[in-house]
Order: C-alpha cells, then structure tokens, then sequence
C-alpha cells in the first residue's frame, strides 16, 4: 500500500511528539551530517531519496549517483553519514536500532515525510530497521531500496575484523604515506579497490605526520557482531509499503535462504538482480541508478 502523500497538520504533530518521546527513552541520538542535492524547481521537502552508506562508507561515496538522481528524479537527495561515519559524530552503542534511531530523529529535523529510503549494505540495514521500527510515523516512507543485504542475523565475514586490524596496526605503525597504509592493508586484502575505498577513511593528513583514521576502530571493532545481527525476527513486525531488494550475482549477501525472512518482514517486496558483486552500485552504477528510478516513479 501507499501512504498518503500529505498528512494532516494535527497527525503530523502527534506522530512527531510521540516519536520524540520514544527516542528520548531509548538511545541517545547524534546529529548526522549530509549532503544533499536540489533539483533546479528548488524543492527540498517533497517526496525525497535519502541514501545510506555501507560500513565503512560515507556520504562521498554517493556522490556522482546522487547527482544522477537528483537529475532524472526531479526530486531532493540527501546522502547520510551514519554514526561512527564519515564527519558524523562517534558514539557507542553501534547497533541497528541506535542508528535507525539516529535516521528518523534526523528525518524529524529536517521536516521530511514520504521519503524513498535507499541503504546499502549496512546501510541496507539500517533502512529496513527504520521501516520496522514502532517509532516510525506512518506518513514517513513511501518506498524501502535495500541493496545487497537481507534482514537476518548471523556472522560478519571474517574479513571486516580483518579491515579493523589491518586499520589499528598502520595507525599503530606510525607511518606517514598511502603507500605504505596499502603496504599493510595488502596483507589483509587482496584487492586493490577494497582497499582504496577504506583508505578513504583517512583522516585530512599533513605531510611527515602519521596517518590516522577519522573513523573510531575501538567502537567499530567492538560492534562488528551487531553489524551482522538484526533487531527484529520474523514474527516481530512487519512493512507493508514498496519495497525492492537489488542482489548482486556474484554475492552470497541475498540468498535463498534469507529471501523468504525479507518477505516475511516486507510481504510486497520485489527482488532484482544485477552482474555484480557486493558493491552492486558502484559496480553497476547506469543500470542500479535505472532500477532505482523506475521503481520509485512506477509505484
């Protein structure tokens, strides 16, 4: 079903007072910082993309994609820096419920209702635990994308510890070059754009200084098991709003064993394909930016 494009003046209030209330018992919340893109009408309320990154990830990394949408969308995008991310704040607990949390109250902030909510990855998590969760106001989404990652519970690859290690020990090192950070991370990953992309992790670096990451390893480390786990199990809740999932081929993320617990949680969901990894946007930027708008403007 799809939600009513505008709600009334006096449900919109109580449904902010009431998700105000339940965060202020729950987590605390940070203030994420975003980047966002207006169309040349100058709309920044109306029916917006709100994308979120992967572990690891920053807004940055939504760059040229947001720009494509905002183009042929005609619609505001905003890029998010998830807590322990990018230039948002550091703080502990790290888990899905913490930073959905972080979203809706960000998403209250800003005054935005009917939002297309785009995550990969992590991020993909994080969106599906905003949709699921009961301090949504029903007037907030109208479509969930989720790229590359199913709602269940389980293990994080052992690699991702692996990137922390590999992290702690080049700032342990003291070094003063990206040669030598690639030098240490080769030992970790062997692939060559894996570890471009978490070098981009670096903090604002002087000469003859030693590097040093802007994300908080101490907590991402720690918090690795809840970044594999869930909040809900099938049973808990459930979305009844547009949703579309985007598997990557080559990816063992979305599977046949977890497609049944998404449907379970988002009973009118669509699930798409694209030859790619993991990193189904970046790999496939022109046909995951179709799939995308198609399913927006469609529904």
């Amino acid at each position: 079903m799809l939600f009513p494009r505008i709600a009334t003046t006096t449900s919109c209030f109580r449904s902010r007072i009431i998700h105000q209330t339940r965060l202020a018992s729950t987590y605390a919340t940070v203030e994420l910082q975003y980047d966002k893109y207006i169309p040349p009408n100058g709309n920044e309320k109306d029916q917006p993309l709100v994308i979120l990154h992967g572990l690891f990830g920053t807004k940055r990394n939504w760059q040229s994609l947001s720009k494509a949408f905002v183009r042929d969308l005609n619609r505001p995008i905003y890029a998010l820096d998830l807590r322990n991310h990018g230039s948002s704040p550091h703080a502990e607990p790290m888990n899905y419920s913490s930073m959905a949390e972080d979203v809706l109250e960000w998403c209250w902030k800003m005054s935005l209702t009917n939002i297309s909510l785009l995550g990969h990855s992590m991020g993909g998590k994080v969106a599906m635990a905003v949709a699921l969760s009961p301090d949504m106001p029903e007037d907030l989404l109208s479509h969930l994308i989720v790229a590359d990652i199913a709602p269940s519970r389980g293990t994080l690859s052992p690699e991702f510890q692996g990137y922390v290690e590999a992290m702690k020990k080049i700032e342990a090192s003291n070094i003063t070059t990206r040669k030598e950070a690639q030098h240490i991370l080769s030992e970790y990953e062997p692939d060559v754009m894996t570890r471009a992309f978490l070098l981009t992790n670096l903090a604002p670096h002087k000469e003859h200084h030693p590097l040093r990451f802007r994300v908080p390893l101490d907590i991402i480390g720690d918090a690795i098991v809840e970044v594999g786990s869930f909040p809900y199990v099938p049973g808990d809740r459930t979305w009844e709003g547009p949703t579309m999932f985007i598997k990557g081929t080559r990816s063992k993320y979305i599977n046949n064993h977890n497609i049944p617990i998404a449907k379970q949680f988002f009973p009118h969901m669509v699930l798409e394909t694209l030859e790619a990894g993991h990193w189904v946007h970046a790999e496939k930027p022109n046909e995951f930016k179709k799939l995308v708008t198609n399913f927006i403007t469609s529904n």
